[in-house]
């Protein structure tokens, strides 16, 4: 059966921790590279356009932003790390408040870690997924931009992935917001993550 969610409701953008709204809902946690495709995911998962803002221009979320989906829970969409166009002052204040956020006693039922399928996994994307294990907050992996290559492709190059970042491969997700491939299987998943 198809989900499909009636209100999906802004509720606040934090530039720093103090600006969290407080706990009252389950949290869902979109996070990736500058550029990875995050805000075409989030509007994809939530079968609305514009939920997320899109832009080309990397780095463009700089808060953390609360939407409240449905009084049900929240889904927050954190800003992008790793080639942001900006200054080295900025990046380290995002990643403080990523941090932050991450590591906060919040109700946090899953992490979506967004990857680009065509680049090779580095040392900063191993450090998050090490990251989040530390915290041992439940994730997923989600490689987008599937589209972008040629399919007889994908399994290598999930396989690397998987074998890259030390992930299970019931958690890595293969996914084109263009052509709307795996979105309901990542929705599937999140949902699940959200009843227990």
């Amino acid at each position: 059966m198809k989900v499909h969610f009636k209100e999906v409701r802004f509720q606040k953008g934090a530039f720093s921790p103090e600006d969290f709204p407080v706990p009252s809902l389950p949290e869902v946690a979109f996070l990736g590279r500058s550029n990875v495709g995050k805000s075409s995911l989030i509007n994809a998962f939530l079968r609305q356009k514009g939920v997320a803002r899109v832009s080309s221009t990397p780095g463009f979320t700089k808060a953390i932003n609360f939407f409240r989906v449905d009084h049900r829970f929240f889904l927050v969409d954190l800003p992008g790390y790793g080639f942001a166009k900006v200054s080295p002052k900025m990046r380290a204040q995002w990643k403080t408040l990523v941090e932050s956020y991450l590591s906060a006693s919040r109700p946090i039922k899953l992490l979506v870690l967004i990857f680009d399928i065509r680049r090779e996994p580095d040392e900063l994307d191993r450090a998050l997924i090490d990251y989040v294990k530390e915290l041992g907050r439940p994730f997923i992996v989600v490689l987008n931009k599937i589209d972008r290559l040629k399919k007889s492709s994908w399994p290598q190059a999930r396989k690397r992935w998987q074998e890259g970042l030390g992930v299970e491969e019931e958690n890595v997700f293969l996914a084109s917001c263009k052509e709307g491939k795996g979105i309901e299987e990542i929705r599937k998943r999140i949902l699940q993550a959200l009843e227990k």
